[in-house]
C-alpha cells in the first residue's frame, strides 16, 4: 500500500504516536511505516515514484486496521493524545465477520478505520 502525503516527517510522527507504527527507511532513502507484518509506503505530494495510481492525492484513502486492543483503551488513548474520534465505536462488518469500528483522520485528512473483530464466546455442550 503507498499513501500520497504533503509531509512525509508529519505522517510518520502521527502514524508512529497514534497507532505505534515504526518509521523505516528502504532502498535509495525512501520511507515507509511498518506494522505488523506489513508496511506502508509513503510518497511525497508531486514526487510520487513510477508507477502509481492515476490521481495520487492526499487525503483521498480510506484505511482498516485490524488490532485486538479493546476500544475502551483505543478511545482512551486517543483522548490522551488529543486525536478526535470521528465516529464510534460502532457495528460493522469486516472481510472475517461482525467488527466494531472506530474511524479517525490522518493529517491529511484519510479516514482511518481501526477495528476489532468481534469475538463470541464459543457455545456447546
Amino acid at each position: 500500500m503507498v499513501l500520497t502525503v504533503a509531509d512525509i516527517d508529519r505522517s510518520i510522527g502521527f502514524y508512529e504516536r497514534v497507532l505505534g507504527m515504526r518509521p523505516i527507511v528502504f532502498g535509495d532513502g525512501r520511507r515507509a511505516l511498518a506494522f505488523g507484518t506489513s508496511k506502508i509506503n509513503l510518497h511525497q505530494v508531486d514526487r510520487e515514484l513510477l508507477p502509481h495510481a492515476t490521481h495520487p492525492t492526499p487525503g483521498s484513502a480510506d484505511l482498516c486496521l485490524i488490532t485486538d486492543t479493546p476500544h475502551g483503551q483505543i478511545l482512551a488513548h486517543l483522548a490522551a493524545g488529543g486525536v478526535p474520534v470521528e465516529e464510534g465505536p460502532v457495528p460493522r462488518t469486516g472481510a472475517q465477520g461482525p467488527i466494531t469500528s472506530t474511524y479517525l483522520r490522518d493529517p491529511d485528512g484519510n479516514l482511518i478505520e481501526i477495528s476489532t473483530y468481534d469475538r463470541q464466546a464459543p457455545t456447546g455442550t
